[in-house]
């Protein structure tokens, strides 16, 4: 674990059974936070999918899925890496109108991840879509979607807090939106991690926005998939986490492509075989709905909520021997 950090002098203020006990607390209630504000019902999603319907997220498109071939089925299958299509299509299967939407429980395999504080093999998160209008598709519905989210996390915390005292309130009142060109032009000189960590340190709590498209020096702020984001529409939200000095990122989201952004970013990425797969032959032939949607980490929300300083601390997942035994030195407890 290359990029492993180690805080001298750290002490869970949470007993591994009072953790458990935690964890717990701060899923139900985001789940019920999440709902609520967005108007979503919890549905069932899969562990995996045929590659050949195109429903796989390919994320920023070097990462291998982790597949396996069922006895009984012909064709092999991959883990999903996110649902963020597979939601779409749900949303019409199940006849959800305007204004109403899903989430669900995204369990993943990423060998590829570089495991460090923030990153395991495993991951989990809360998959959210719902159903808009054309005349959503703009940058202050962005704004209001995002600021509905941020509520919910702003509730939960309250929550935790008032449940076990030492952890304190951290989140300011009010999100920050940034985009990722102004935090170029603010820090010219800087990395684009960099930017993150001095945007986040001075405001607490922001949404960069604009992920996805080259900035100018001809790379984006971070990569995004071509075939769910609209580039334009999409950002992340991102918090200081004092614990370990950093930018955090919580949720990655943004109001899905229509024909017209799936076509000009698919060009971009030199990936136009794309456009023969179902679900993009769906989106072309106006035959899913216009959606806007998300993911929100459930283990990076824990390890914050809970002032953790590995992520191991949160969710059950696999290291090297040396690392355990490195945070075992440090009094770092996974679980």
């Amino acid at each position: 674990m290359k990029n492993l950090m180690i805080k001298e002098g750290y002490k869970p203020l949470l007993n591994l059974i009072d953790t458990e006990k935690a964890i717990k607390l701060v899923k139900d209630t985001f789940e019920r936070e999440l709902q609520n504000q967005l108007n979503l019902i919890r549905v069932s999603a899969p562990l995996f999918v045929f590659p050949g319907t195109g429903l796989n997220d390919n994320l920023n498109g070097y990462e291998k899925a982790v597949s396996f071939k069922a006895v009984e089925l012909e064709d092999e299958l991959e883990i999903v890496q996110s649902l963020a299509k597979w939601k779409r299509n749900a949303l019409k299967k199940y006849n959800f109108s305007n204004g109403t939407g899903l989430y669900t429980d995204m369990n993943a395999i990423r060998p590829f991840e570089e495991l460090d504080n923030l990153h395991s093999l495993y991951v989990d998160q809360w998959d959210w879509e719902k159903i808009i209008q054309k005349e959503d598709r703009n940058y202050p519905f962005l704004q209001s979607v995002v600021r509905k989210v941020y509520q919910a996390l702003l509730n939960t915390e309250d929550v935790v807090s008032k449940a076990y005292p030492v952890l304190k309130h951290d989140l300011p009142e009010n999100i920050t939106f940034v985009s990722t060109a102004s935090l170029e032009e603010m820090y010219p000189n800087l990395s684009r991690k960099d930017r993150e960590n001095e945007i986040a340190k001075k405001h607490k709590a922001v949404f960069i926005y604009q992920i996805g498209a080259p900035l100018s020096d001809g790379e984006p702020h971070d990569g995004r998939a071509a075939d769910y984001d609209d580039w334009q529409l999409n950002g992340d939200i991102v918090v200081w986490y004092d614990v370990l000095q950093i930018a955090f990122e919580i949720s990655s989201m943004g109001i899905r492509v229509d024909k017209d952004s799936l076509q000009k970013q698919l060009k971009a990425k030199h990936e136009e075989y794309k456009l023969d797969l179902p679900y993009a032959q769906d989106i072309l032939h106006d035959r899913l709905p216009l959606t806007v949607g998300g993911g929100i980490g459930q283990s990076r929300m824990c390890m914050y909520m809970l002032k953790k300083v590995h992520i191991g601390e949160v969710q059950s997942s696999a290291w090297s021997k040396e690392d355990l035994a490195l945070l075992e030195k440090h009094h770092i407890h996974l679980l």
